[in-house]
């Protein structure tokens, strides 16, 4: 059988941490700005887990 490829916009998108955990960008800070609060601004940075079923899913698709 051969060997599975990594899907390559799923590992641009999602980190695996030292425990195997996965990480996620917060969506929401693209573009338009000025139409959100600074106080949900500052909520979405830095990086969110992904839940259970979804890291099952991404997990199959970086080859892990």
């Amino acid at each position: 059988m051969p060997k599975m490829k990594t899907h390559k916009g799923a590992a641009r998108r999602f980190k695996t941490t030292g425990t195997g955990k996965l990480r996620r960008r917060q969506s929401g800070k693209g573009h338009l700005r000025l139409a959100k609060g600074k106080n949900r601004y500052r909520r979405l940075s830095g990086d969110a887990d992904l839940s259970k079923g979804d890291a099952k899913r991404i997990n199959r698709l970086l080859g892990q």
